[in-house]
């Protein structure tokens, strides 16, 4: 019998961390004259390098790169010099400054004082200094721009991202008088797009230009507007067959897709669709304008989840309100139109004017494969607004094109799957989104099902595997990613050799060209992926209405499981090694839809929602009845999912401001507990590591964490279960104390017990102890 989940109370007290002291090893020359003298010299040739070659800026100051010793990861604080404004952290040892003459001579004062007298005020912040140089035109240089080259047209478009300068105002001034330049230049101003840590445009050129805008002082970076690859192939189906689909119910649960548009009339779709707007100007129209189109495919999925089984069961009947937003064109040319701009206007639109929450956006710029360095452009854009307007947004991890395989795809396979040219695509490294990578399910061709008999393909993956075309993590930092994976297709290699094909092996969903062709399509890819978790996100709003979008993504998260083929296939010796491709390819692993959106008397889901300070420690005990311990020896499992979505920069190499994990440990009671986290006492207790699915080091790099633990025998006599939630930020130079939101999910799974009644037995310890928690109020 299903039941509502249930909510988990925080216990008291709330314990401080203790502050981590910066305790390595700092460096000091031993003749601190001498390099001072060495540095001044360096300091020298890096200006005149600079006055020679950068060209163009907003203000007089200039652009001075400087390189920090190796092993110096925190950010010094040179903009305590008068006159230095510290710009970014590119990289672990490169900070970029702008500064002014005032702040240059006084850079060179204190590095000759240093040479002169071997002494200086805050000498600490020379000591770091390895060297100074230029943002040269490599470094301007995209991923894309520099796998590529230049493109051969005499006139193309580039994306110039601009440093983002913190402040409003000096942002404004930037974009201005870059626009200014542009005009002198005669380069085409396309798009301008301006966020808080994030300065774009998009302009039209030639390589002249282009030469120029790799040298302008305001210019961070120089590369190809995004690339996307759809091949779309079609099924033969009946629509006839189907009963008249219904409207969803008035409260029905909404999902948005953030797409290429839709076709609304389609029959198995109209009925459902709310409002459907365009935002890609100049024509602001939300049709699904192509054949067979992406759009509209992706509708289907994230309105039905799986629409093959919906054929098979004859029925089509929406639980969901369905909206959409075109926020680019899905024909092949290029846009010229920043994407961000558009799905920023499109997820406020939905949000205001109908409460949405749920956007699924299928997209992946392949000119973006990410490179291990900052987040930025669409991956930023969207953990903005998750934070700002407490949104899910559902993406796939992208996909290698059938071009990109090696020679020997099914030798090599998945190994080629973990390449760095295989890495996400951009959006999917975004941090607060929920980022879904692909599954295999079928593994027979049109071709072989018609010849059983004979060997007419050779499919690359087997049913519960990777899909041989899903990118692989991880993410900044290290973060898990994909955070989950659902079906996505497979591609197979014909006998007789050639470029692999996927009739027969793909998803299937709704045809936009259903008057002229059949009502349904079939493609491969994790875009497809993406919108059956979309699906799945907004079907669980249903169920928790009030819930924010940290406590999906903790929820879902919390009832993934890693399917038994690619347990077997990525970490068949059960070791370290294993798990980390693993948790590159599967993340944390597919979603079980048995027990996501109820409880029932086997598995229990538990949540809780709150909010933390800096340096403190929230602590919830599990009420895990005695009978869960009880009774022939089986195995039992305990998942754990926190989930939080910090403010984030572009700038820093803390992309998140607030870092928040958890722990799972074991005690006699609460008070020793708090006693060992209490404020003093650095390490607290090591979290419990028998039969841990993932540690804690390996996921608390990420805004969604889980892990899970199985238990064959009970805990020691007397001893609970805690989990621990614990904040330290980021040494970001702003306010520290404003309350970070977090969600928890916590499963407790008896399903080998066919006879527990855990979900009563749960609820009431929870009610025995929220009336001990009244009493206590009353008593204090």
């Amino acid at each position: 019998m299903p039941y509502d989940h249930l909510r988990l109370g925080r216990e008291e007290p709330l314990t401080d961390r203790h502050r981590r002291q910066d305790k390595r090893p700092r460096f000091k020359p031993d003749d601190p004259r001498g390099f001072g003298a060495i540095l001044r010299e360096r300091f020298r040739d890096a200006n005149e390098r600079n006055a020679q070659v950068d060209i163009g800026g907003f203000d007089s100051r200039r652009l001075l790169k400087i390189q920090l010793r190796a092993g110096e990861k925190l950010l010094p604080q040179f903009d305590a010099i008068p006159g230095i404004e510290i710009v970014s952290q590119e990289a672990e040892t490169i900070v970029l400054a702008f500064a002014t003459d005032e702040g240059l001579a006084n850079f060179e004062r204190r590095l000759a004082t240093l040479a002169q007298t071997g002494d200086v005020t805050r000498k600490e912040l020379l000591y770091v200094v390895e060297d100074f140089d230029r943002w040269t035109r490599d470094d301007r240089l995209g991923t894309a721009l520099r796998e590529q080259g230049m493109p051969e047209q005499a006139v193309f478009m580039l994306d110039v991202e601009l440093w983002p300068v913190e402040a409003r105002e000096h942002r404004d001034r930037l974009l201005v008088t870059f626009r200014q330049w542009l005009q002198q230049a005669g380069v085409e101003l396309l798009d301008t797009l301006s966020q808080p840590s994030l300065a774009m445009v998009r302009v039209r050129c030639g390589a002249t230009s282009a030469e120029a805008l790799l040298r302008h002082r305001d210019v961070r970076t120089v590369d190809l507007p995004p690339k996307l690859g759809i091949q779309v192939e079609i099924l033969s189906t009946d629509v006839n067959r189907f009963p008249e689909v219904p409207p969803p119910a008035a409260n029905a649960p909404a999902v948005v897709v953030l797409d290429a548009g839709l076709t609304p009339g389609h029959p198995l779709l109209g009925a459902a669709v709310g409002d459907a707007q365009g935002f890609v100007e100049p024509h602001r129209d939300a049709n699904d304008q192509v054949p067979n189109g992406h759009g509209t495919l992706v509708a289907g999925l994230a309105l039905y989840g799986d629409v093959e089984a919906r054929i098979r069961a004859g029925e089509f009947v929406p639980s969901l309100r369905l909206h959409a937003g075109k926020v680019f064109e899905d024909d092949g040319q290029d846009q010229s139109e920043f994407v961000e701009r558009a799905v920023d206007e499109a997820v406020r639109y939905f949000h205001t004017e109908y409460g949405c929450r749920v956007f699924n956006f299928s997209y992946g710029d392949r000119n973006k494969v990410y490179d291990g360095r900052h987040l930025r452009g669409l991956a930023y854009t969207l953990d903005r607004l998750t934070r700002e307007l407490g949104v899910l947004f559902v993406v796939p991890s992208g996909n290698l094109l059938a071009s990109e395989l090696p020679d020997n795809p099914r030798e090599l396979y998945p190994e080629y799957l973990l390449a760095p040219s295989a890495r996400l695509l951009d959006p999917a490294p975004a941090l607060n989104v929920l980022t879904v990578g692909g599954l295999t399910l079928k593994t027979a061709t049109r071709e072989a099902q018609r010849n059983e008999h004979a060997i007419e393909d050779h499919p690359l993956a087997q049913t519960g595997q990777p899909a041989p075309f899903t990118r692989s993590g991880p993410s900044i930092g290290n973060a898990i990613k994909p955070d989950i994976v659902e079906e996505a297709g497979n591609w197979s290699i014909p006998r007789a050799g050639g470029l692999p094909r996927h009739r027969g092996l793909g998803v299937v969903s709704l045809n936009s060209g259903f008057a002229t062709g059949s009502a349904f399509v079939e493609d491969v890819g994790t875009s497809y992926a993406a919108p059956v978790v979309a699906y799945k996100a907004a079907m669980l709003t249903g169920k928790l209405p009030d819930a924010s979008a940290n406590l999906l993504r903790a929820v879902l998260v919390s009832h993934a499981r890693w399917p038994q083929a690619c347990i077997q296939l990525l970490d068949p010796a059960g070791n370290a090694e294993g798990q980390k491709r693993l948790l590159r390819l599967a993340g944390y692993g597919q979603i079980s839809e048995r027990t996501v959106y109820e409880s029932l008397d086997d598995v229990v889901t538990l949540l809780a929602e709150d909010t933390i300070g800096n340096d403190q420690h929230h602590f919830y005990e599990l009420p895990v009845a005695d009978e869960f311990w009880r009774g022939q020896r089986r195995t039992r499992a305990i998942s754990v999912a926190l989930a939080y979505s910090p403010e984030v920069r572009t700038t820093r190499l803390d992309y998140r401001r607030s870092k928040l994990s958890f722990s799972l440990v074991t005690g006699d009671s609460l008070d020793d507990i708090t006693r060992a986290f209490m404020r003093g006492r650095q390490q607290g207790l090591p979290e419990r590591s028998t039969n841990r699915l993932i540690t804690n080091n390996e996921r608390k790099a990420g805004t969604l964490q889980m892990s899970r633990w199985k238990f064959g025998a009970p805990l020691g006599n007397g001893e609970k279960l805690f989990v621990v939630v614990t904040r330290q930020d980021a040494p970001w130079p702003l306010p520290q104390e404003e309350a970070e939101p977090y969600a928890l999910a916590v499963v407790l799974d008896d399903s080998a017990n066919i006879d527990i009644k855990l979900y009563a037995l749960t609820q009431a310890q929870l009610e025995v102890r929220a009336q001990a928690r009244a009493r206590a109020r009353v008593r204090g």
